[in-house]
């Protein structure tokens, strides 16, 4: 497998790598960025760090030129010819954003309301406990900018992680306002997942464990804003599909026609459309052992043509460690990936988790690959539509 290495985490550090986040900046440089967490969720509560790298040779080669003190599941992106990282302060924290003027080498220090400190979270697990869960795509869109954010409850205030915690909102903004200044930005209304609800129209579908999170803002065919969002129900490669209201105030789900058969619906993924030929694409972890729902260690790139029929092109990472399948799927992940249009070429990174570490979830490097000429694969000789 090739492949250009960021950063490894050596396992019995107890530390693990997350939240790869890519930008090509207009300069010609990329942008990439990574985060820490531990499987021990007490010292998740402290405020976490993101790395910064930059590499000027289109991906072969990185830098690791600074990293930010609490700042935890950021996505990067580009607006007024600033960069910006939005993201939590810690696992479940506070809201904040920062700025860099210079290509991502220094940035703002989000220290109050208006300096980038955007929504405060509760102390320990107290709420509003916020989540982000990974790099998601911020989307700029009839003048606001948006990005989908969860509110997380534990059960019974004890730790632990359940799909059904999660309800999603969104945070949005005047694409002309200061994005640094807490005032300008607003929460819509949190929508939980309905279980009953769903199986009403589809019987069986959702579990008691059954929830959405990590949503995917696009501009759906018809101009609309769209958030599709990674699901966990009883199926897997289901995905749910959300309506949001233009000023960013509401969100909605149609039980009859918001579940989509989605490749790898289960775990976190990246939608984007491209501007060359109007598909969408994404990079997910399709499950096709049905007894592993969890099963990351395939890495496909999918297409759709109106963001509700997706199909598998090909796949891009597949396990070559030589382990059995049961214990591939265990050890290996190739996940969270997060990626940009290059001119022909698709550029992405990954969360791996591969030779040597402790689960496929707690992942021990940060890697950079490019899928050249990617379009090849929707041509009419591939089959795909």
């Amino acid at each position: 497998m090739k492949y250009t290495e960021l950063r490894y985490q050596p396992e019995k550090s107890g530390i693990y790598v997350g939240s790869p986040s890519l930008l090509r900046l207009p300069d010609g440089a990329l942008l990439a960025s990574h985060d820490y967490f531990e499987a021990d969720p007490v010292s998740n509560l402290a405020p976490r760090i993101s790395e910064i790298y930059r590499s000027e040779d289109g991906g072969a080669s990185w830098r690791n030129v600074n990293h930010l003190s609490g700042a935890l599941w950021g996505s990067l992106f580009l607006h007024d010819d600033c960069i910006y990282h939005l993201g939590t302060d810690r696992e479940y924290g506070s809201i904040v954003i920062r700025r860099s003027r210079d290509g991502g080498f220094s940035w703002s220090d989000p220290q109050d309301e208006r300096t980038g400190l955007l929504f405060r979270g509760g102390p320990g697990r107290t709420g509003p406990n916020y989540h982000f869960g990974g790099a998601t795509p911020v989307a700029v869109h009839r003048g606001r900018v948006f990005r989908a954010c969860e509110l997380f409850s534990e059960p019974d205030g004890r730790f632990g992680w359940d799909a059904a915690s999660f309800r999603e909102t969104i945070l949005s903004a005047p694409d002309d306002a200061d994005l640094l200044n807490a005032d300008n930005w607003t929460l819509s209304r949190p929508l939980a997942f309905d279980a009953e609800q769903l199986n009403t129209i589809h019987p069986g579908l959702a579990g008691q464990h059954s929830g959405w999170l990590e949503g995917n803002l696009v501009t759906a065919p018809d101009g609309s804003l769209a958030d599709l969002m990674r699901v966990h129900l009883n199926t897997p490669n289901k995905a749910a599909l959300l309506e949001i209201a233009p000023d960013g105030s509401d969100l909605s789900f149609r039980p009859e026609t918001g579940i989509i058969d989605f490749p790898g619906g289960a775990s976190k993924f990246t939608v984007r459309r491209d501007p060359a030929t109007g598909l969408y694409f994404t990079l997910s972890n399709p499950v096709t052992m049905p007894e592993c729902p969890w099963q990351r260690n395939i890495l496909s790139l999918c297409c759709s043509g109106d963001l509700r029929n997706w199909k598998i092109l090909k796949n891009l990472l597949t396990d070559d460690t030589g382990l059995p399948p049961e214990e591939s799927v265990r050890y290996t992940g190739f996940q969270y990936a997060d990626w940009e249009f290059d001119g022909d070429d698709l550029i992405y990174l990954v969360r791996m988790s591969y030779r040597g570490a402790r689960n496929y979830h707690d992942s021990n490097r940060i890697t950079f690959h490019r899928e050249r000429n990617f379009r090849r694969a929707t041509s009419p000789d591939s089959g795909a539509k």
